[in-house]
């Protein structure tokens, strides 16, 4: 990946005070989330400070305007190049839609608008996995979102971390579960539905070590000399 020797990285890690590794995956957060979100790479209704909360990097998006890599203007925040590098996603959808369109208008009295093998041809591959099983879609996407105080755990990926954690589900009461919500909701953490829950599993084992390493006051011990009797007994032996 040229990105990793340009120099402009090196700048962002320098000021971001990161590695040049953790400036690189960051990158890839905000390009994805403007490959997905948007269609010419300009995003009128998001912030940058929505967008430092989804890397957890105050100042990213200043820093990536330092070197050139963002653009604001009249609160409008859009990446340069944009349709050279990104927007593939994006653009692969909307000339889907539009082929499978007028696919179906075309042939709505021969063949009730299936599609034809040369229009499944042109499909990006994408769409093609979609349309073979459109029901296969993970019960907690992988989609960056703050913490809020409703949310709760998938429970099959909550099941999948406590095996692999050493726990029980059980352990996740909401007793357990709801200083974790308040916490991270206060922070305005961004993180997706699994990265949550992982962070969860964590939480909870590291309260469940700490509470075990609690041992209760068992008061003085019997064994030994009573210093009460040594301090008096020259008295006795008056």
């Amino acid at each position: 990946m040229a990105t990793l020797d340009k120099p402009e990285v090196c700048q962002i890690a320098d000021m971001a005070d990161i590695d040049v590794d953790a400036v690189v995956g960051k990158l890839l957060r905000v390009w994805t989330w403007f490959d997905q979100q948007t269609a010419e790479g300009n995003a009128p209704s998001v912030t940058k400070r929505l967008l430092d909360r989804l890397v957890g990097v105050t100042g990213f998006c200043e820093h990536m305007k330092a070197v050139g890599w963002m653009h604001e203007a009249e609160g409008v925040i859009s990446l340069p190049n944009f349709a050279r590098h990104n927007g593939k996603t994006a653009k692969n959808r909307a000339q889907t839609a539009k082929r499978v369109s007028q696919h179906k208008t075309g042939n709505a009295k021969g063949n009730g608008g299936s599609v034809t093998k040369s229009e499944e041809n042109a499909l990006p591959r994408e769409e093609k996995r979609r349309d073979i099983n459109p029901s296969h879609t993970p019960r907690d996407a992988a989609v960056p979102f703050a913490m809020y105080l409703d949310w709760q755990p998938d429970p099959n990926t909550l099941a999948a971390y406590c095996r692999t954690a050493g726990m029980t589900v059980d352990q996740f009461t909401q007793e357990a579960i709801g200083p974790f919500i308040c916490h991270h909701e206060a922070r305005g953490t961004v993180k997706s539905g699994p990265e949550h829950t992982s962070a969860l599993v964590a939480w909870v084992k590291r309260d469940a070590a700490r509470d075990a390493r609690v041992v209760p006051f068992a008061g003085r011990s019997s064994r030994g000399p009573d210093l009460d009797d040594r301090a008096t007994g020259w008295l006795e032996e008056r």
